[in-house]
């Protein structure tokens, strides 16, 4: 039996279909790509309307080897996120220009509805998932024209029934998304490649790396806190611990120790949640100094929350902290050896000036005192744009440019407290956020960036020690944007210059807060929680099969009672249609027809009750019969 051949407007809609789910991938594929799929696309759109043969098997064969290997050589790889799609996408172009039957255009629907997926590696913002549904919308109407015998009556009657089989469906999508049983994590892993463009802290520190990371307003995380959010001046996100310096970049260490870090803390205590953004590291954010390690993670003994795996998706977790707090008194020899130690033939004007101070301030705190006065009066400044350093760049910091970033101020402040023999290491993380009063939360951003110091001294322990405060006390107080020239370049909402635009991006984020939470989030917890709410508690698997099963069966009933209802109710028979219409108007002029009565009957009982519509009446009936029944 010959296969039912596609016709030119079924390969339009496809074509248009197909370009609509790939359109966001555009600004990500190399160009070479977007040009070779829009010609072969071009080219198969040619051919249908001038009815030309479709191209023969070798030439394609030659194609796909060419675009294979082209893809290879740009990516190193035929696999991964990023390589993945853009053979996809060509590989798609090259199905359309071979589609010549019915059978390949509902391959390429199903293809089109997994390159949908593809869009949300990249992206599952509120704005992507509402253009993913149209794209849908777009997809499923050319898969019902490639379904009828005869061509559709029109665009708008295929895109209805499109519409109409998408709002049927979704009663069933929201049962499954709420009511599938749920597991801890994705059901697989993504390539490393999803993660290539994921920002964030790193576990190395040297001069430049935390002034990108300003430069950037993409979120880091969120916080909502259960009482009063504390003062700015305690806004500490801690993260990362850098112990090791080989004279230019400082490192967190190759091997952790892991334990309940010991302290002693005044109440009361800070509880908040975090909403963490993906990151692809393990490193977990806290108020200084958590009080709890979240579940499925661990605390090393310099007080690090770390996951038990890389943080590949959005991560939520309850945390409480204490802002007043001393620990580290009983410190091993052994740690606090490490965090003297410093690289031999480095920074030595810095070494020398460290040990004059200690010959003037045999006290630590005298000495950590007079380092902070010397960066608070002398003619140091705080700025994204600093000078190069050369070899020896705390030499060429505080001797020369004075001008820098946190991480020039932390790493300068910690090498003077090891030279001067006063235990001292790296914390990065952030400092500050922004208040979101639409959504009562606090957003952190990559902006918000910060290194400070923790030094060691007998009688307290490890203390945070903020050098930046000292050069420019704004930086804590009000952000980055307060503690910055006006010169200096940051992000455009960072500075809060447009009040208005400002509000519509905070009322947007709590928007994208809220998908977030209960969408993108709706994890095994949340799905027991709402459980829990509806009465049902200790929800197993099976207990979801029962829910899945009736709620199921209750909304297929009710879509096949109306659906009968409406097979009733619709008439299709354009001649009937039409009589219908004259009984309903006869009907308004008081003269109805009873449900059991004939054309015929009626027509002759209306030329009873009015003479005066007789001939028009007996002309539609008569005309009726015949078209309906074939008789006059």
């Amino acid at each position: 039996m010959p296969r039912a051949t596609i016709s030119l407007r079924n390969t339009l809609w496809l074509t248009a279909a197909l370009a609509m789910v790939a359109a966001p991938h555009a600004e990500r594929l190399p160009w070479w790509v977007i040009m070779l799929a829009a010609t072969i696309v071009l080219w198969r759109v040619y051919l249908g309307r001038a009815r030309l043969e479709l191209p023969r098997k070798w030439l394609m064969l030659v194609i796909v080897a060419g675009a294979t290997a082209g893809i290879y050589l740009n990516y190193r790889t035929i696999f991964g996120r990023d390589a993945g799609v853009a053979l996809l996408i060509v590989m798609l172009a090259l199905k359309l220009l071979e589609t010549r039957s019915q059978r390949d255009g509902m391959v390429l629907t199903f293809l089109g509805y997994f390159l949908v997926i593809t869009n949300f590696l990249y992206s599952q913002t509120v704005p992507t998932a509402l253009y993913m549904v149209v794209c849908v919308w777009i997809i499923t109407s050319a898969m019902i024209g490639l379904n009828h015998m005869q061509p559709p009556r029109g665009y708008r009657n295929q895109l209805r029934t499109a519409a109409l089989l998408l709002a049927q469906s979704a009663p069933l999508m929201l049962v499954l998304f709420l009511f599938f049983p749920r597991v801890q994590g994705p059901l697989w892993g993504l390539p490393h490649d999803a993660y290539s463009g994921v920002s964030g802290l790193s576990d190395t520190m040297s001069p430049g790396s935390l002034i990108n990371l300003s430069l950037s307003d993409a979120v880091a995380f969120r916080v909502e806190f259960k009482s009063a959010v504390p003062e700015p001046k305690y806004l500490y996100w801690r993260g990362p611990v850098m112990w090791d310096f080989d004279g230019y970049t400082w490192r967190t260490p190759s091997a952790y120790y892991y334990g309940e870090p010991q302290f002693d803390a005044t109440p009361p205590a800070v509880e908040y949640t975090v909403t963490l953004e993906p990151h692809n590291q393990r490193w977990l954010f806290a108020l200084d100094l958590p009080g709890l390690v979240p579940p499925r993670a661990v605390a090393t003994t310099d007080v690090q929350l770390r996951a038990a795996a890389p943080v590949t998706s959005r991560m939520r977790y309850e945390m409480k902290s204490f802002l007043n707090y001393s620990y580290g008194l009983e410190e091993n020899r052994s740690t606090l050896q490490r965090a003297l130690r410093l690289p031999p033939g480095f920074n030595q004007r810095t070494t020398e000036f460290a040990k004059t101070l200690r010959q003037k301030f045999p006290d630590d705190k005298a000495l950590m005192r007079e380092v902070l006065a010397m960066f608070r009066n002398e003619n140091f400044f705080y700025t994204l744009s600093p000078p190069q350093l050369g070899d020896h760049p705390v030499d060429d910091f505080l001797f020369k440019t004075r001008r820098g970033f946190c991480e020039h101020y932390a790493s300068a402040f910690a090498v003077l407290m090891r030279a001067s023999g006063i235990p001292a290491r790296i914390v990065t993380g952030y400092q500050g956020g922004e208040l979101n009063p639409v959504g009562n939360y606090m957003i952190v951003r990559q902006a918000d960036a910060h290194a400070w110091t923790e030094a060691w001294f007998r009688d307290e322990g490890w203390v945070r020690v903020d050098p930046t405060a000292a050069v420019s006390p704004l930086r804590v107080e009000s952000g980055i944007a307060a503690a910055l020239p006006s010169t200096d370049p940051l992000p455009l909402f960072i500075r809060g210059d447009y009040p208005l635009l400002r509000q519509l991006r905070l009322t947007w984020d709590s928007l994208a807060y809220r998908w977030n939470q209960w969408v993108l989030g709706y994890n095994p917890e949340r799905q027991r929680q709402l459980l829990s709410r509806a009465g049902i508690h200790d929800a197993t698997w099976r207990t979801l099969a029962v829910i899945l099963i009736v709620t199921t069966g209750l909304i297929m009933l009710v879509l096949l009672l109306f659906t009968l209802r409406r097979l009733r109710t619709v008439v299709h028979d354009p001649v009937k249609r039409a009589y219908l219409r004259f009984c309903r108007k006869l009907d308004r002029k008081g003269l109805p027809r009873d449900p059991a009565e004939g054309p015929g009957n009626y027509a002759a009982r209306l030329a009873r009750l009015r003479p005066d519509l007789a001939p028009a009446v007996a002309a539609i009936t008569h005309l009726y019969i015949a078209l309906r029944y074939g008789a006059g």
